[in-house]
C-alpha cells in the first residue's frame, strides 16, 4: 500500500471515529438534559439556553387545511422563533410521520439523532409510539403553560387531557385542540325540532324520507366515529360508552361481538334507505357511502343529503362565511345520549435532535394568546381549559368564539363522551369492511372474533 493511500484511509477512520465520537456525546447530552429535565432538575432558564443552541425545530404536522398552513405561517412561527429557534413545518400525513420515527429507531438512530422533534398527534398514532417506547416522556405537567391544563389524575374534568383514545397519556403529550362530532342540517329543507335526537329516531327518519342520508365509509375517521356514535348508543347493556374503552387485548372477543352487534344491525336494517338504496325492506340496492367527509359535504351541499357531519363545532360558521353553506345551515344535537369529543395533542419523540427547543415550541404552542389565535383564524376549539384563565382572557375567548349557530355551547358541553380505546378502531373498520361493505354472511361473531385477532396478535 502506498504511503499516500495509507495516510488518506488513516485521515477517513480518523473522521468517522471523530462523527461517532460526536454523535455518541450528542446522545449522551440528549440523555443527560431528558433525565435531569424529567427529573425537573432543570429551570425553565436552562431549557431556554439549550434550546437558542440547538436553534431549530422540526415539526410535522397535518397539512390538509389551508386555513391551518396559513395560521402555522402567521402564529405559530412567530410565537417559536421570537425564542431564537428556527421553525421547520413539515407537512405530512401522521400516520407516515409515524412510521419515519419507527424507522428512525429500527435503523439505529437513538438520542438525539432521529429526524423529527414535534408532532401533531392522536388516537392510533399516539398510541403506536407509546407502546414502542419512543416517546421523550411526561414532559406536559413540567412546562410553564402547563397551569392551563387540568392534569390531575383526581380531578374528573382531566380525563379527555390525560386519555387520548382510551390510550393514558401519562404526560407525554400536551392537548392542542379540542374537536367533537356534530351533525348539520340545512333548515330549509329540515326544520330543528324536526330533527331526529337518537339513532332509533334517525333510521324512522330514514324510512320516511329514503334516500336522504348517507354517512362516511370506515376506514374514513369521520365514518369510524359515526360507527362508534351508534354503538354507544345501541349497547345492549345501556346507553354507555365505558365498555368500549377497554384495550381489546383484555376483552373477551365472543362479548365484544355481544356488544357491537346491536349497532352492526342498526347499519344492515337501513342499508334499503340511505342514498342509493332500494328503499325497501330487505332490499339493499347499492348504497353510496362517499368515501371523504368533503365528498359527503359536496352532496349535503348539493341538496343530495339532508345531513353534514364532522369534527368541529365551529365549522360550521367558518363554512357559511366562507360562502360554502347557505346561512340556513346549523348544528344539531345528535345523539342527546352523547357527542364524541376528543382532543389532538403535541408530542416529542424520544429520539429528537432537539429536544429543548421542542419543549420550548409546545410551552409556546400551550399558550392562550396561541389558542386564541387558533379559534379566531380557524375555528379550532382551544386544547387548553377556559375554566383556568383569568376571568379578562376568558372573556377574550367567549367574545372570540365564533357562532355555534344553533346549539348553546352549554348542550355541547353537557354531552361530551369520549372516544373508543384506540386498538378497537381497527376492528370496527374491518367488522364494517366485511359485515356492510361486502354484506358477508357469516356468523357476526365470527367476524368480529378474526377482526379481533388480527388486531392483537
Amino acid at each position: 500500500m502506498s504511503t499516500v493511500r495509507a495516510a488518506f484511509l488513516m485521515s477517513l477512520a480518523l473522521v468517522f471515529a471523530a462523527c461517532q465520537n460526536t454523535s455518541e456525546d450528542a446522545a449522551v447530552a440528549v440523555d443527560a438534559f431528558r433525565r435531569d429535565f424529567l427529573a425537573g432538575e432543570l429551570s425553565w432558564d436552562d431549557v431556554l439556553a439549550r434550546a437558542a443552541d440547538e436553534g431549530e425545530v422540526e415539526f410535522f404536522h397535518w397539512g390538509g387545511s389551508e386555513a391551518l398552513n396559513a395560521w402555522m405561517e402567521s402564529s405559530a412561527r412567530p410565537a417559536i422563533e421570537a425564542f431564537d429557534i428556527s421553525l421547520n413545518l413539515r407537512r405530512s400525513d401522521t400516520g407516515d410521520v409515524v412510521n419515519l420515527i419507527l424507522a428512525d429507531d429500527a435503523s439505529g438512530r437513538g438520542l438525539g439523532r432521529g429526524t423529527v422533534d414535534l408532532v401533531w398527534i392522536n388516537g392510533e398514532n399516539f398510541r403506536t409510539l407509546r407502546d414502542r417506547g419512543l416517546l421523550f416522556g411526561s414532559f406536559a405537567s413540567l412546562l410553564p403553560n402547563a397551569r392551563y391544563f387540568f392534569l390531575d389524575p383526581d380531578d374528573p374534568r382531566s380525563s379527555v387531557n390525560l386519555f387520548d383514545f382510551g390510550t393514558p397519556t401519562d404526560g407525554a403529550e400536551m392537548p392542542w385542540a379540542a374537536f367533537q362530532f356534530i351533525f348539520r342540517i340545512d333548515t330549509a329543507r329540515i326544520s330543528p325540532e324536526e330533527a331526529p335526537v337518537s339513532f332509533v329516531e334517525l333510521e324512522d327518519w330514514m324510512r320516511e324520507h329514503p334516500g336522504r342520508f348517507t354517512y362516511v365509509a370506515p376506514p374514513h375517521y369521520i365514518g369510524t366515529t359515526f360507527v362508534q356514535t351508534l354503538m354507544y348508543e345501541m349497547n345492549p347493556d345501556g346507553t354507555s360508552f365505558e365498555p368500549f374503552l377497554t384495550d381489546p387485548a383484555d376483552a373477551d372477543p365472543v362479548d365484544l361481538a355481544r356488544l357491537m352487534e346491536p349497532a352492526f344491525a342498526w347499519l344492515r336494517r337501513v342499508e334499503p334507505f340511505v342514498l342509493g338504496g332500494s328503499g325497501q325492506d330487505g332490499r339493499p340496492g347499492q348504497p353510496i357511502y362517499p368515501a371523504t367527509a368533503s365528498a359527503l359535504q359536496s352532496r349535503f351541499v348539493s341538496g343530495e343529503v339532508d345531513f353534514d357531519m364532522e369534527f368541529g363545532v365551529y365549522d360550521v360558521d367558518r363554512d357559511i362565511r366562507s360562502g360554502l353553506y347557505p346561512q340556513t345551515v346549523q348544528n344539531i344535537i345528535f345523539p342527546e345520549t352523547g357527542m364524541i369529543t376528543d382532543k389532538s395533542f403535541l408530542a416529542i419523540p424520544s429520539n429528537a435532535p432537539n429536544p429543548a427547543a421542542a419543549l420550548v415550541a409546545v410551552n409556546a404552542l400551550s399558550s392562550p394568546e396561541s389558542h386564541l389565535s387558533k379559534l379566531v383564524e380557524i375555528g379550532y376549539a382551544p386544547g387548553l381549559d377556559v375554566p383556568l384563565l383569568d376571568a379578562a382572557m376568558q372573556e377574550r375567548f367567549a367574545d372570540a368564539a365564533p357562532d355555534l349557530r344553533g346549539v348553546p355551547a352549554s348542550d355541547l358541553a353537557a354531552r361530551e363522551v369520549p372516544n373508543v380505546n384506540a386498538g378497537l378502531v381497527d376492528i370496527i373498520d374491518a367488522v364494517w369492511l366485511e359485515y356492510i361493505a361486502e354484506r358477508s354472511s357469516r356468523a357476526f361473531v365470527d367476524i368480529v372474533e378474526e377482526s379481533w385477532r388480527s388486531a392483537v396478535e
